[in-house]
């Protein structure tokens, strides 16, 4: 079927008065203009017409001429609509949107200007724009990759005589924001592998983001002991950070119960370990030999320690003699072995 096209409602004199030369008129622009949207309805049904040699008037225009001739006349014609873009009358289809009424042509992006039609768009301040224009000019963008996070319709308005919504219903894309900058979800990642992150969230350094993991293999002190990151609670000594059950004695694994250690090439030594190391053991006692101490044969002693194997007695510089890493007096050593 033909859409009918709407003729303007008609202020006319009161039914009682007889009927006037501008009545007449009146019937005559109206024949004409039925006569018209005949020939429309004809020419859509029919085969393709042949090109005129003159431009056929659109019947908004004719539309327009009528209600001129009507107003000098001095009959009032209201129109039924009229377009919120060229602020004539709608003879034609018309679309309802944003609360006003437009030719479908007219209905286009205000920024591009492309016509919008039955097409998806979107309103800002009024003002209806395309997808593409909104995004690039409204949307917020990803700080990876620049691009716009879109929104999505659900909603697209009908090309219809009737009012459509005023308002679409629209659906952000996820939109996560970090860093004090928004993101595709599946841009935030890591710095340093790429992974996405979960559960475990992320840190920062120096304005990036990192999976814990990341972040403490390159940016957390190492323990001194372990070489694996201090995450908790720490010991700062011998210029580095230790976690407190690795800092313990170099050799015998043994902690510092009294809080005290040896230091001996950056490493920590219980005290016993350290003068084994330093050579600084008692060869009678094998306790370390801190004060005093007679070294004779190569090994040190403490001086009470310096004794005969046989007799027990203090050995002097220049009695003693030696048997089998035993120390011995002159006597002793020729009793036992001359």
């Amino acid at each position: 079927s033909v859409p009918s096209i709407p003729v303007p409602v008609l202020q006319l004199p009161s039914p009682s008065s007889p009927p006037t030369a501008a009545a007449q008129q009146l019937d005559k622009l109206l024949d004409d203009l039925g006569h018209t949207q005949s020939k429309f309805a004809a020419g859509r049904q029919g085969a393709q017409e042949p090109e005129e040699t003159e431009p056929k008037p659109s019947l908004d225009n004719m539309l327009g001429s009528l209600t001129q001739d009507l107003q000098e006349l001095g009959i009032t014609a209201t129109p039924t609509s009229v377009c919120a873009a060229c602020h004539k009358p709608i003879a034609g289809k018309v679309l309802t949107v944003l609360g006003r009424t437009w030719h479908p042509e007219h209905f286009t992006c205000a920024r591009c200007g492309q016509e919008l039609g039955a097409r998806p768009f979107f309103e800002r301040d009024g003002r209806p724009y395309c997808e593409d224009d909104y995004h690039q000019a409204f949307a917020p963008r990803c700080a990876y990759c620049a691009g716009p996070i879109r929104e999505v319709r659900l909603l697209q308005l009908p090309l219809s005589k009737h009012p459509a919504p005023t308002s679409p219903c629209l659906l952000l894309q996820k939109v996560l924001t970090a860093l004090d900058q928004t993101w595709h979800p599946e841009h935030f990642f890591c710095a340093n592998c790429g992974k996405v992150f979960g559960d475990d969230g992320f840190l920062v350094s120096g304005g990036k983001p990192y999976c814990r993991q990341d972040f403490l293999a390159m940016f957390a002190p190492k323990c001194q002991g372990c070489e694996h990151p201090v995450t908790g609670s720490y010991l700062s000594a011998l210029r580095g950070a230790w976690h407190p059950e690795c800092f313990v004695c170099t050799d015998c694994l043994s902690g510092f119960g009294s809080g005290s250690f040896f230091e001996l090439d950056g490493r920590p030594y219980c005290e016993q370990h350290f003068h084994q190391r330093q050579g600084s053991i008692c060869h009678g006692c094998g306790r370390p030999v801190t004060g005093r101490c007679i070294t004779a044969a190569g090994r040190k002693y403490h001086p009470e320690h310096f004794t005969c194997t046989y007799c027990l007695r203090p050995l002097h510089k220049g009695t003693v003699r030696e048997r089998g890493s035993k120390m011995y007096c002159q006597a002793c050593h020729d009793k036992l072995f001359l």
